[in-house]
């Protein structure tokens, strides 16, 4: 397999003055950055160097940690920061540019924000004539399962800005080419990937941290549905070396979880196993906390937003398990769980123990979804939920 950075063709650019949005997960089968490769190779300018959410080697945690530019020690270039101040690019900041470059490793998330700096970008390149060329990666979800419906309108944040579902089973390319259709904008370059069937990531894909929490593609697999854990107070597992895949409290019965909910219809696919851990961070810092660790056993029947969603429903029946207060990635009025769900059908739900209507909003509608994206698609596939 080789992903759009091993494909770059620099003649396929327009023009030598390039910037450049990517981290430090972005590498070639050799480990090499994107940076590396576009900063030594004849023919590309790079100008700039952008950053996504956790700064570029990753260096912050959690939401709302913000971290500003600096000058590269390596290149000399400057390096900006869109997940600071503000997450909307400077226009001035591609004044000088022929092409904006992006390479960026999803996770196949809705809730994951780097996808947004992207569309950010895409916007202000579009209003500003500069084209964009984005370097294709695979979604270790693979390309065929979506969990959950689309973000409703007026619901939009950072964690979800487009009507797509948690788990949307898109490349990073074909999100940029869908948002630039929702936008009414020129559609990006996309150097495509080569030689992958689109299902699980190969056994020497070159997996680097995309950000300080989502340590490998097993936790990538759990995050559509533990990610809505942040929005109660829960530890998913930040400031342990396992996070999304552990969870806790100091309050909770892992075992009496475990019994409710393992071979029940929620985990199919899936185990839990009583857990007990102590955060060095984050929610309840230090303290002991009772919980869970989640096993998938079966990757094609696992659904990670079913099983997120009868794990909050387990959770809910200890006293004091709430949902967390605002603020959340910048949103200051509605709560993290709403944004996060993309609606308010899931806590609603949650609190009056509907679980019907919970396995109704875990399941995607595939008919619904591949409308919606078919013309953005650069892969075949069908979807399903």
């Amino acid at each position: 397999m080789r992903t759009g950075l091993e494909r770059l063709n620099p003649a396929r650019l327009p023009g030598k003055g390039v910037g450049l949005l990517s981290h430090y997960a972005a590498v070639d089968s050799s480990f090499r950055s994107s940076l590396d490769v576009l900063a030594g190779t004849p023919g590309i300018e790079l100008r700039l160097l952008l950053g996504p959410q956790h700064g570029f080697y990753g260096e912050t945690q959690d939401n709302m940690i913000e971290w500003e530019g600096y000058r590269h020690p390596e290149y000399g270039i400057p390096v900006h920061s869109l997940y600071g101040r503000k997450r909307e690019p400077d226009p001035d900041l591609f004044r000088d540019l022929d092409c904006l470059v992006v390479d960026l490793q999803d996770v196949g998330s809705r809730y994951y924000t780097y996808v947004y700096t992207m569309a950010y970008c895409m916007r202000v390149c579009h209003a500003s004539g500069i084209p964009v060329m984005v370097l294709d990666r695979p979604n270790p979800l693979g390309l065929s399962v979506i969990e959950g419906r689309p973000l409703e309108k007026g619901f939009e944040s950072f964690v979800g800005l487009y009507p797509i579902p948690a788990r949307h089973g898109l490349t990073i390319g074909e999100l940029a080419r869908l948002f630039a259709d929702l936008d009414s904008l020129s559609r990006p370059m996309v150097m495509e990937i080569e030689g992958w069937n689109g299902l699980e990531l190969p056994q020497d894909y070159p997996w680097v941290y995309p950000s300080p929490n989502m340590p490998s593609p097993e936790a990538a697999l759990v995050y559509p549905g533990m990610c809505l854990l942040e929005g109660t107070n829960i530890s998913e597992g930040r400031g342990t070396t396992r996070p999304f895949t552990v969870f806790g409290a100091p309050w909770l019965d892992g075992y009496s979880l475990c019994r409710r909910l393992n071979g029940s219809p929620w985990l199919r696919g899936a185990v839990l196993r009583p857990h007990a851990f102590i955060p060095t961070f984050s929610k309840h810092s230090g303290l002991l906390c009772g919980g869970c660790e989640l096993h998938v056993t079966d990757r094609d029947a696992f659904r990670a937003l079913r099983a997120g969603l009868g794990i909050l429903l387990g959770l809910f029946e200890y006293s004091p398990t709430r949902w967390k207060d605002p603020p959340y990635e910048y949103e200051y009025s509605r709560l993290p769980i709403d944004i996060l769900s993309g609606g308010a059908g899931i806590r609603e739900a949650v609190e009056s123990r509907d679980e019907d209507a919970l396995m109704e909003l875990a399941a995607g509608d595939p008919e619904a979804h591949a409308a919606l994206v078919r013309d953005a698609l650069l892969y075949e596939r069908a979807f399903i939920s």
